[in-house]
Formats: C-alpha cells, structure tokens, sequence
C-alpha cells in the first residue's frame, strides 16, 4: 500500500460570528434590535449609547385627555387594569360582613374562569350552598356570571331582564341545541308557535351574552410599534423607518486611545473593536435591505396602500427577491416580526405576499382578494337560500372567471369564520 500526498482547493462558505450577527439583525423588528443593541453595550467595553432626544409629550397630553377632572393619569389607569375579579371580591368585602358569606363567594369568584363560568369542580360542593352562593354573586356581577353552563347563563340573564319574550325560558330551557342546528321548523312545531314568533325569539336571543363576564381577567395593553411607516400626500406615497428613537452608537474616547501599539491591553481591545465595528456594519446593512425592500413594495403594491385590501396584487418573496436581486431567505428574514403602518392601516409585513390565483382571461388575482369577494357574496346571499360552497366556487368560475375548489373555498370561508351555509340560514 503507497501514502500519497495530494494537495485540493476547495471553496467554502463558513458561518463566521459577524455574519450569523448581521443574519440576526435582520429578522429583528425595531424594538428587539433596541434591546440587542442595549446588550452589545453591556458585553462590549468600548461600546457606548448616547440617547436621542425625544419630542414627543405624552405625559403632557396625558394629563390635558386623562380623567378630565382633576384625576391623576397614573390613578385612573390603575383603576382601569383592575380585573373584573379583583372588583367582585372588593364588592363582597364592601357589602358582605358575615365571614362564611364571604368565604363562600370569594371560593366561587376564585373559581370563575376567564368567561365568567363556574368551573365543573365546584359542581361537586353541597348544592344549596352552591345555589345560595350563585344567588348572591348574581347581585355582585353582571347578568349570568357564575353560570355552570351556556343554557343556566342565559336563563339567569332571562330572569333578571325586565322585560323578554313570554316565551324566552322555555325557548332556552328546551330547544337551545335545535337553534344551534338551525331547525326552525321543527321548534316552531315543538313550542306550537309560528315562525314568525320563532324569529323573534332568536333575535332576543342574540342580545344575551354567551360570554357574561369576558374581561374577568385584567388584561394588558400591548402598544404594537411599527417598523415601517408609510404616508400619502397628493397621491404620492413615501415612507420612513421608524428607527429614530435607537440609540446612536459610538465608541469610548478613552479606551479608543488604547488600541494603537502591541501591549496586551491593546490586544485585549482589538476584538472588542472589531465587534463594534461589525455591529455598527450590519445594522447598516439591514437599514439599507430595509429600504431596497420597502421601495420595491411602493412600487408594486402602489394601489392596495391608496385603497386597501382588495387592491393587493398577488406577490411573493422571491418576486421582491428577483427584483432587487437579492436571495429569497434574505427577503424572508427581513419581512419577518415586521409592522408596516400605512394609509390603510396597520398590517404585518407578511399580509402584504399573497400567493395568486389565475383567471380565464390569463390575468392573475391574489388571495386577498378573492376572500374579500367572498366575504362580500356571502354578505350579499339571499339568508333564506344561502350558498353552498360548490356554488360559490360555481359563481366564482362563471362570474368572475376564477377557477377555485370547493375545498379552497371551505378553507378561505373558514379562515374568515364565517360559518356553513346550513347556520347561516335565516329562519323567514
């Protein structure tokens, strides 16, 4: 056996730190890069932040919309975060001395979920404690709360209305699942009435709550920040980043001095510029993607961000890609976790790529816009006879000279939630 040396050249493209760091950077929306950036300082001694100047005057205007008599801003959104259950149990302690009253109460407010219903474990408690209990906390809270099921909600809401139908608990009571499928012709021979009378009840229906306590939980305010902000003047369109509230980023003065020369503190720096000067590049570099990106955007969706939804083109990445010669997964990561703010509204970038659909004519339509039809047809259908999906994929071929499943049809209907044409039957 011989050893033989051979020498080969090869190509590779190797994932160095700085480029999985600009790779990062690119999928970050303006907020998570703010933080990024805020970590960088923190692990990077020659890093420094210098704030930018902030024009707005929140806590000014605040004070001038807020309460509108005298009342501190910061007082009336505490008030206004305390969950509905926090507010029952300070309404039992207000009006309740009796220790086991409250011990009651408190156990069934405790055991409410997040719509307002009595969870099933408290089913398993004495049963004329539990209905004294439900009693009184009907006292405390809104119409239904503490209810076991849909059909107890309703009809504890029924009872405390003054005014409803002769006919509303008997209707509840004993035909509920019936109104869930639609039956009308079958309740109105059950309950010996007319459909006429049947409709009537249905809509007194409809002004109950199924939900009768849904804020029960105190929830947050998620203020959602755009990336990317687009305006309309004269029917011109321009745009801006909306990144002038991230820091500007620097290097310390005193540590710069240190780099020059061979000494191990020298040494010690050299990285750590190298570091800064790659994040300094690459948050450059996704700015720029940004904005080849967002330029393209005005130009090829210009009517949807005039007129909106039913205006959008069919467009995908790899068409921006193509055009700005850029490669898919960039596009993909720059769209990603992005807000776009526009004249139209405020949208995740990614609504904006739609796949598309062809016509007879040769012509293409995107996906949006063609749930926008639908959503219109169906709005528009005669509720005594409504479309099946066969039919509307049936109108859509024949009318608007689009070729689409039935299935595909099921599946936009669906994404819609709007239901089957079988609920969606009006009774006369």
């Amino acid at each position: 056996m011989k050893m033989v040396l051979h020498q080969r050249q090869e190509l590779n493209l190797r994932m160095t730190t700085e480029l999985r760091q600009a790779i990062e950077l690119l999928q970050l929306n303006t907020h998570d890069l703010e933080l990024y950036i805020r970590e960088q300082e923190l692990e990077n001694p020659l890093i420094e932040l210098k704030e930018r100047e902030r024009t707005d005057s929140f806590q000014e205007n605040g004070r001038n919309s807020v309460g509108g008599q005298g009342q501190d801003p910061q007082e009336w959104i505490k008030e206004q975060t305390l969950s509905m259950r926090d507010q029952l149990i300070k309404q039992v302690n207000v009006n309740f001395t009796d220790s086991d009253t409250k011990r009651l109460l408190k156990t069934l407010i405790h055991n409410l979920d997040d719509n307002g219903y009595l969870s099933e474990e408290m089913v398993s408690m004495d049963a004329c404690e539990l209905e004294r209990g439900i009693g009184l906390l009907q006292q405390l809270g809104p119409p239904g709360v503490g209810a076991r099921n849909l059909r107890e909600c309703l009809l504890l809401q029924v009872k405390q209305s003054q005014s409803h139908p002769e006919l509303a608990e008997e209707f509840i009571a004993n035909y509920l699942s019936l109104v869930a499928e639609r039956k009308w012709s079958e309740i109105a021979k059950g309950m010996d009435i007319t459909l006429h009378q049947v409709k009537d009840l249905y809509e007194y229906l409809l002004t109950l709550k199924p939900r009768p306590c849904p804020e029960l939980v105190g929830t947050e305010i998620e203020f959602v920040t755009p990336d990317i902000i687009v305006t309309e003047k004269d029917g011109n369109l321009s745009f801006h980043l909306n990144d002038r509230g991230l820091p500007r980023i620097s290097l310390r003065q005193e540590y710069v001095s240190s780099l020059q020369g061979s000494t191990e503190l020298s040494s010690y720096l050299h990285e750590y510029h190298k570091k800064a000067q790659w994040l300094l590049s690459s948050i450059e570099q996704r700015r720029q993607t940004i904005i080849r990106m967002v330029t393209e955007l005005l130009e090829k969706q210009r009517l949807f961000f005039l007129n909106g939804s039913e205006a959008l083109v069919p467009m995908t990445l790899k068409d921006i890609a193509d055009r700005i010669e850029m490669h898919e997964s960039t596009i993909s990561r720059v769209v990603s976790n992005k807000i776009i703010q526009t004249p139209v509204g405020t949208f995740e970038m990614s609504a904006l790529f739609t796949s598309r659909l062809d016509t007879e004519t040769g012509a293409s339509i995107s996906q949006a816009t063609v749930k926008s039809l639908l959503r219109t047809l169906i709005a528009e259908e005669d509720k005594r006879k409504p479309l099946s999906d066969q039919k509307i994929a049936d109108h859509f071929r024949e009318v608007k000279g689009v070729t689409i499943s039935r299935r595909t049809v099921s599946k936009y209907r669906e994404e819609l939630k709007i239901p089957t044409s079988s609920k969606r039957k009006a009774i006369v």
